[in-house]
């Protein structure tokens, strides 16, 4: 990862010589000259962008899924070009294994520029440039900054805009980061899945609007849980289907002006070996070239997951609350002394941290709708925010997962006494005799045990309306957690009790 205070050390460094004794080196551009460090692989472009961006103090190798992403492209479009006799191969060939060795995680210390920046990643490009064209010089023997010999706009840059490498670098960093999200998905799906054989058999009172409902399962609560999260993987892997259309090819706007017309399918093809995905390229180019739809469609999806995760932390939460004046049903694993004053409190610190993360991801996703809105005729100029919002977003919701399956889910245990004590007392199981005595009566009955705290079985049969044998079988746990249409069933098979 690079120096999170890069500029702070590109201003100290430049006025001294490196290590090995050599003076900074001089570049220019059309807007004049500057002085870079001997040693530096990225140039001038990086240079004048750590004055124009010091903005978060992070660099954009904090997103090494980014890097790789644009190593990838750099790569396919050496050899589109080298294929079409636009780069000789020499050339071609020194770029190629400069983007291996960033692939490999190498250089990623060169790669500077603050993560948040002005013209849509120009400056994010141009880092790669420059870093794969001094490597590139690097392996053939001659100088950083001799670009006579390889240059990163030429050469590196060649067939290709920051317009169209950008985005398809985010898109296929941005499949790697879902992909690594999607196998703790999966983790975090099977523990509680898990966690709710475990719970087979235990029967607990369920509750709407904080109220008591009817009875059910803690492991049909838990496998609730799996499910909506197994429904999250699903969207998350159509989503990140969709990000291998691409629009590399198109150029500045989309008519692929300074490109061979071959390239667009050349690089293609070349991406496609090279990241083994799935690639097309977009069948609009233009339109491609400013729509950022998917990216859009990618934190949607990824906010609605962090809303259903959230969600399935608050009721842990309330599940665990207590433990003495709360619901406590589950006893959440203790990680931490929770009260500097209170002895002996633990709060649940783990699903609070999920809370957080989730509501960072929901902020994000509004960042990535704004920033979606401000395009402007051909080109969206706000890729590097989203790119910013998407990585971090993934980052926080995989972390995230990961400790809440092994720093919570795993250790979950259930207070088996007290929710046996209230499904002995509970006023609902009433609900499952209403097919059976009928509603106006069942409504009596639950008040006048409210009132009275009397058992609602005692109140059936003193009513006259079912028998005590009767009530054992209507009333065992798998009748009462079965649902109200399997119970409809059974009366039209064995007729009315």
């Amino acid at each position: 990862m690079a120096d999170p205070r890069a500029e702070e050390t590109f201003q100290k460094s430049i006025h001294t010589v490196t290590p090995n004794g050599a003076p900074p080196r001089t570049e220019m551009d059309s807007l004049g000259s500057r002085r870079i460090p001997a040693d530096a692989y990225w140039g001038i472009n990086v240079s004048r962008a750590l004055d124009n961006f010091a903005i978060s103090g992070r660099p954009i190798s904090v997103y090494p899924d980014l890097l790789y992403g644009y190593a990838c492209v750099k790569q396919a479009a050496a050899r589109a070009n080298a294929e079409l006799g636009v780069l000789d191969r020499t050339r071609a060939e020194l770029i190629d294994h400069a983007c291996e060795d960033i692939k490999a995680g190498r250089l990623h210390d060169q790669f500077i520029v603050d993560v948040m920046q002005g013209g849509a990643g120009t400056s994010t490009n141009m880092n790669f440039n420059e870093v794969l064209a001094n490597r590139g010089l690097e392996l053939a023997g001659h100088p950083k900054g001799h670009y006579e010999h390889l240059d990163p706009n030429d050469h590196v840059n060649r067939s290709q805009s920051t317009n169209d490498t950008y985005p398809t670098a985010l898109k296929v960093g941005l499949m790697l980061s879902i992909e690594r999200l999607l196998e703790e998905l999966q983790r975090l799906e099977r523990a509680f899945r898990d966690k709710g054989q475990a719970f087979a058999g235990i029967v607990k009172i369920g509750r709407t609007q904080l109220q008591d409902a009817v009875p059910m399962t803690l492991q049909q609560e838990f496998e609730g849980f799996a499910v909506t999260l197994a429904e999250e993987h699903a969207s998350l892997k159509d989503v990140s289907r969709r990000l291998g259309e691409i629009n590399l090819g198109a150029t500045a706007i989309g008519t692929g002006i300074a490109a061979d017309p071959r390239f667009a399918e050349a690089a293609r093809r070349h991406l496609a070996d090279i990241t083994g995905r799935p690639i097309v390229t977009a069948p609009d180019l233009i339109e491609a070239t400013t729509d950022v739809g998917v990216f859009m469609e990618v934190s949607g999806t990824l906010k609605r997951t962090a809303m259903k995760l959230s969600k399935i932390c608050n009721d842990l939460r309330l599940l665990g609350s207590g433990p003495q004046a709360g619901f406590n049903e589950l006893n959440l694993p203790p990680r931490q002394a929770g009260s500097s004053i209170m002895p002996g409190k633990v709060n649940p610190v783990i699903p609070e941290v999920v809370n957080e993360v989730a509501f960072v991801v929901a902020g994000g996703d509004v960042t990535l709708t704004m920033a979606a809105e401000a395009g402007q005729l051909q080109l969206n100029a706000f890729g590097p925010v989203m790119a910013h919002v998407l990585f971090e977003n993934l980052k926080y919701m995989t972390a995230a997962m990961a400790t809440l399956r092994v720093n919570c889910v795993r250790g979950i245990t259930a207070n088996e006494q007290r929710l046996a004590r209230q499904v002995d007392s509970f006023v609902g199981v009433i609900t499952a005799l209403m097919p059976h005595i009928g509603y106006a009566p069942a409504t009596r009955l639950a008040r006048e045990a409210l009132a009275t705290n009397a058992s609602i079985a005692d109140l059936v049969v003193a009513a006259g309306l079912l028998t005590r044998e009767q009530l054992s079988e209507l009333l065992t746990p798998e009748r009462l957690t079965r649902g109200q249409v399997m119970a409809a069933q059974d009366e039209d098979e064995e007729g009315p009790r």
